[in-house]
């Protein structure tokens, strides 16, 4: 009776998918590569021709530093497979930065947006091109009608988005509808980097993450880190994103944030 109710909702849940997916079954994931990570999401990785937000805090709304990087290290594996458009309203984005983190540069298209409308637009656009794996937009805030046309693109070419909130010139936060039609919801903050074991200096760039919303699937939150960041040359290797490995398989208190290792 157990195997009977298990197969009705593997059904259910692969029904599930198809609809979220706009009706595409065969709709493909970015798996990070950790159990612990993937298994939050309903098709064991980040949905592709979908869009994704990510946010941070403090000055990070009006610099959105590690909200970019993370989000660029996310989509590396996905970028290599076609062209990578970021739209920007300041333009102020150090590609061989990104290069260094293992972001293929050489893939990159930057657009500067006059204004708010402006860069919604040019995403929009964007995700519906042919050639265009995805799309980064810097943006202040995505209503409940921008998302659902950012949706409606992303379906048209199965080009995936990655949204990065941000305020680039400071000021009073807008004033939008509650709700959003993004897949996922990301927190991004910067973390203390370690240098490994027996080694000095700097260690690789970390992150506190959080997945605040995930939708068919569950939240979490972890340290990570671009293991490889500066030294590594774009290609197709493992994902740039990993769990820190110092915090493997430790108890930690329910109160606490997840926080494990590959």
């Amino acid at each position: 009776m157990s195997g009977f109710r298990d197969d009705r909702l593997a059904a259910l849940k692969t029904k599930i998918a198809t609809l979220e997916a706009g009706g595409r079954a065969d709709s493909e994931s970015l798996p990070f590569g950790a159990p612990q990570i993937d298994d939050c999401f309903l098709g064991g990785g980040l949905a592709l021709g979908q869009w994704h937000e990510f946010t941070g805090a403090g000055m990070e709304v009006e610099t959105a530093a590690s909200p970019a990087a993370f989000a660029a290290l996310v989509a590396a594996p996905l970028a290599r497979r076609g062209e990578a458009v970021w739209v920007l309203r300041r333009d102020d984005l150090f590609a061989p930065g990104l290069a260094g983190l293992g972001f293929p540069a050489e893939r990159l298209i930057q657009v500067c947006a006059r204004d708010e409308a402006e860069a919604l637009a040019i995403t929009e656009d964007a995700l519906a091109t042919i050639g265009v794996a995805a799309v980064f937009a810097e943006v202040e805030a995505v209503d409940l009608t921008a998302g659902r046309r950012l949706q409606l693109a992303c379906e048209k070419r199965g080009s995936t988005g990655f949204v990065i909130r941000r305020r680039p010139y400071g000021g009073q936060e807008r004033k939008t509808a509650s709700g959003s039609a993004a897949a996922t919801r990301w927190k991004i903050a910067p973390a203390a980097s370690e240098p490994g074991p027996g080694e000095f200096g700097l260690g690789p760039p970390r992150w506190r993450v959080e997945l605040e919303r995930c939708r068919g699937g569950r939240t979490g939150a972890w340290l990570m880190e671009a293991q490889t960041a500066f030294t590594w040359e774009a290609g197709h290797g493992p994902h740039p994103l990993r769990l820190v490995p110092e915090l493997g398989d430790r108890q930690l208190a329910p109160a606490e944030p997840i926080r494990l290792s590959a």
